[in-house]
């Protein structure tokens, strides 16, 4: 049995995907869906909420603008947190690789295999692209484990949920609270990815300065916890990796008019990390040399 949790902003998507639901989930439900069309309450507040309504040991998080394709999905899910009690978190797409520089679930500049784990239709509301089938599976599996899951679709123990509660008081909006549950969770259980439910997602979500401003507050947070990995890489390889991933969000940063401070702000909070100091000063350089209009180190030949 399974409680199905869902933040809902459009009442005809919501009609969908209950009898999307009805249609394909095959075992017994519940879906305690919330009207936030009013109220605009913050996604973490409406999950918890939901969290505490539960009726049932396995909750599903999703968002209203899924479509499911795989018949009988409640069973696989049940089956995969009843053969392991140390799966904690299941979704259908999630990350090997958390950055200590900030960002979302995906990081590109990570470049191994393992930076990615999907099967996901996914579509585009802000952007004139057609469908895609997202799927990578570089170890052939059926099921995968990551250290974050994205939130369009994700399942815990209710238990897990009412000890790791979604944090509303620093994200109180409607990002990283995917990221932030998973960082929670990841130390004492297993994050894991399942390539046998297909669905279609919608939207492929609009990653701007305001979702940045919340991704921000989320590495404050966990930033002496981070990187973390579920690939076999070496110091060296951590090292570049988190060069890159800190070259690219400073220029990221100086795109969406961040001052100078705020970018020293963003650096200074991730000294803390278990990453060595020539990051830091290494980051600082390239910030302090584009804003010179220096060319990058890092483009020199």
């Amino acid at each position: 049995m399974l409680s199905i949790v869902i933040c809902s902003a459009n009442a005809e998507d919501l009609s969908i995907v209950k009898e999307n639901i009805a249609q394909t989930v095959g075992i017994a439900h519940e879906i305690i869906a919330f009207d936030n069309r009013f109220e605009k309450k913050g996604i973490c507040e409406v999950y918890n909420w939901g969290t505490q309504q539960a009726r049932y040991d396995i909750i599903c998080y999703m968002h209203e603008d899924v479509e499911i394709r795989t018949h009988g999905w409640g069973q696989t899910v049940i089956d995969i947190f009843s053969n392991d009690p140390e799966a904690g978190v299941l979704g259908v797409a999630g990350g090997g690789y958390k950055s200590l520089a900030p960002s979302g679930w995906y990081q590109v500049d990570f470049h191994y295999e393992e930076r990615a784990f999907q099967n996901v239709l996914q579509g585009f509301k802000f952007n004139s692209k057609e469908e895609i089938h997202a799927y990578h599976n570089p170890g052939q599996e059926k099921l995968s484990q990551v250290v974050c899951v994205d939130g369009l679709w994700f399942c815990t123990r209710k238990d897990i949920a009412l000890r790791f509660p979604f944090d509303a008081k620093l994200l109180p909006g409607f990002h990283g609270y995917d990221l932030d549950f998973c960082l929670s969770v990841y130390p004492e259980y297993k994050v894991l990815v399942t390539f046998e439910i297909l669905m279609k997602h919608a939207s492929e979500g609009n990653f701007d300065k305001k979702w940045f401003d919340q991704i921000l507050k989320l590495h404050r947070k966990w930033s002496k916890i981070l990187p973390l990995t579920t690939a076999n890489i070496s110091d060296r390889e951590l090292y570049l990796t988190e060069r890159r991933c800190f070259e690219t969000v400073i220029e990221k940063m100086i795109h969406w008019d961040y001052s100078f401070y705020q970018i020293h702000k963003m650096l200074m909070s991730m000294r803390k990390s278990r990453i060595r100091k020539k990051l830091f000063f290494k980051s600082y350089q390239h910030l302090l040399r584009l804003k010179l209009g220096l060319r990058p180190l890092s483009q020199k030949s």
